[in-house]
């Protein structure tokens, strides 16, 4: 297994609307349309997954490492396509004026409320079939305006925004 790094970015806006940072993958490559977390492959170079996902949220959308703090070492999680190992970590964040894509990466940064992830309507479900599966499955996902929020990400999300709806941390 590949490892990576995923930041979860969360932050409220001065109305105390509690907010999350998604991306979406740009076209093309192993998870090209698909929306995630900022993050990706471990470098050598990097000291830590804490480093790799900072570093990582950097390139992707320019958000600065100062403007991040660490606030939780989430479960890490296998995908089950694609043979990475996700090590993702919830961050506070301090948005920028203005999010800088990284074009060849991410097609779009959404900024959506997590609120939005616990309505009824904002869940469903789909068959997929993949290679590396033996048939296809039904797997769930989240609405994101018009796009399918699933997989890891999916997975990620699934039991942390119940928490972080309930104030687990000081967001």
């Amino acid at each position: 297994m590949r490892e990576s790094a995923v930041l979860v970015p969360v932050y409220r806006r001065g109305d105390g609307d509690l907010r999350m940072i998604v991306i979406r993958r740009a076209a093309g490559g192993l998870h090209g349309g698909q929306l995630a977390f900022p993050g990706g492959k471990r470098d050598p170079e990097d000291v830590s997954l804490r480093a790799t996902a900072l570093r990582e949220t950097w390139e992707e959308i320019g958000l600065e490492e100062g403007r991040a703090e660490i606030l939780h070492d989430l479960p890490v999680a296998n995908t089950l396509t694609s043979n990475f190992r996700i090590s993702p970590f919830l961050a506070r964040i301090e948005p920028p004026g203005a999010w800088r894509p990284d074009e060849r990466e991410v097609a779009e940064v959404l900024d959506v409320g997590v609120g939005t992830f616990a309505r009824p309507r904002a869940h469903g479900e789909e068959m997929k079939d993949f290679p590396t599966w033996s048939q296809p499955r039904l797997v769930p996902f989240y609405r994101v305006e018009s796009y399918r929020l699933w997989g890891l990400t999916y997975r990620i999300l699934r039991p942390l925004v119940p928490r972080l709806l309930a104030g687990e941390w000081e967001v």
